[in-house]
């Protein structure tokens, strides 16, 4: 997801998306640590894409 995608959202959907991508992400690095990834770089994507929801949802606390 881009920055001007997740400033878009709620904090409900922030959240919910937040859980979603978590989840996602444990699930590729299990799946790369038994058999590797076609693609292993959707691993840091994913992971980027949980830090990008993380970081807006403290900005959006915190004012």
């Amino acid at each position: 997801m881009k920055n001007s995608e997740i400033k878009k959202l709620s904090v409900e959907e922030l959240t919910e998306k937040l859980v979603d991508y978590k989840k996602q992400h444990a699930d590729l690095k299990m799946a790369h640590f038994v058999t590797p990834l076609e693609n292993p770089l959707q691993i840091r994507k994913v992971r980027r894409t949980v830090a990008r929801l993380a970081t807006e949802l403290t900005n959006r606390e915190n004012q």
